[in-house]
Parts: structure tokens; C-alpha cells; sequence
């Protein structure tokens, strides 16, 4: 797997072994970064963006967010061979200033981190397909109003997954990439 574009294109990221992650395919990926940037319905100015990326895993989405000029990325994973991997590329890609690592169970967000009045302009959500309390991190992002007011939320669903979202959660736009759903939404 490597970069796609910016500064740090064409670099490798590697890989985890383990069937607890599964890598956002490029294809994909690009496919996110392109509504990102072009679409009208997402008013985002990704240059000196900050990112959460939840279920992180080896750290491809956030990787590429900093290849492509974010300002910072928090990384959230908590599978011990995946954060040594994720913590490799970052070092590997020297981005250890632009970085922040947590290592927490995830559904513990309310109670195990303090986001100090920080805001994202974009959260990017990718679970393992099997995961069921999604909902719940949602309405727990809702809650801790961490989405700056024109950021938007990213959701990595398998394509059947018929989730009941919270009312202020509104999706804007879902592309289904063969078995994969991606979801972009809004909080009002």
C-alpha cells in the first residue's frame, strides 16, 4: 500500500497481518480524498485541517491526510500489532510532529480523553465491518461537539448495513465500493 498523492506520494505504508484490520483499499481512498476536495456539498479546506481517525488501523487514511497538507492527525487504535505498525509508518514517514497516538478502547471516548476544546474538521470512521455499536460513538462524537461547524463526518460500512443513524447525524452523500459503503455526513 502506498501514499497517493501529495508530499509524501508514491511512499510505502506497511501492512498488518492480522484479520483485526482491514486496509482502506486505494481505489477507495482516492475516491474520498476527490469528493473531499471537489464536491459542493463538503465545504472543508483540507490544507491545515485537523483529523480524527478512529479505528485507524496501520494509519492509511490519516497518513494520506498529512501527505496532503492536514495540520495534525489523532490516530485511535488499540489492537497492540496494529499501533506498533501504525507508530512504524508514522516514524517511517517522519510525520511523528503532525501526530498523536491513543491507544484506548474507542467506545471509552467520553471518559478517556480530553479533547481540550479541540475541533476536527474531519472524522473519519472505520470499524471492523462486524462492529455493532457504532451508533453509540456517534452519539458520543454528537455529544462531545468536537465536529467543527462545516466539518464533516467519514463512515467505512460494509455496503448491506442498514444502520439507524441519530437524527442529528445527516448523511449528504454514500458511494458503495464493491463490498464497502462509504457514508459522509453532517451534524446539525
Amino acid at each position: 500500500m502506498r501514499i497517493i498523492s501529495g508530499n509524501l506520494k508514491g511512499r510505502k505504508i506497511a501492512l498488518s497481518n492480522s484479520n483485526n484490520t482491514r486496509p482502506l483499499k486505494d481505489l477507495t481512498k482516492e475516491s474520498i480524498f476527490n469528493i473531499l476536495q471537489h464536491s459542493h456539498l463538503i465545504k472543508i479546506i483540507f490544507k491545515k485541517s485537523s483529523i480524527l481517525d478512529l479505528f485507524s488501523g496501520v494509519g492509511s487514511f490519516g497518513l494520506e491526510c498529512i501527505s496532503r497538507g492536514s495540520k495534525n492527525v489523532i490516530f485511535w487504535e488499540n489492537f497492540p500489532e496494529t499501533i506498533k505498525i501504525l507508530k512504524k509508518n508514522i516514524s517511517e514517514l517522519k510525520c511523528e510532529n503532525k501526530t498523536d497516538v491513543i491507544t484506548e478502547n474507542i467506545f471509552n471516548i467520553k471518559k478517556k480523553y480530553n479533547f481540550k476544546k479541540k475541533k476536527f474538521e474531519i472524522i473519519f470512521i472505520d470499524p471492523p465491518f462486524k462492529e455493532k455499536k457504532i451508533i453509540n460513538l456517534l452519539e458520543d462524537i454528537i455529544h462531545l461537539n468536537i465536529l467543527k461547524k462545516n466539518g464533516v463526518i467519514i463512515m467505512h460500512r460494509h455496503k448491506n448495513e442498514n444502520e439507524i443513524y441519530p437524527k442529528k447525524f445527516n448523511i449528504i452523500k454514500i458511494k458503495t465500493y464493491g463490498i464497502s459503503k462509504i457514508i459522509f455526513g453532517l451534524i446539525s
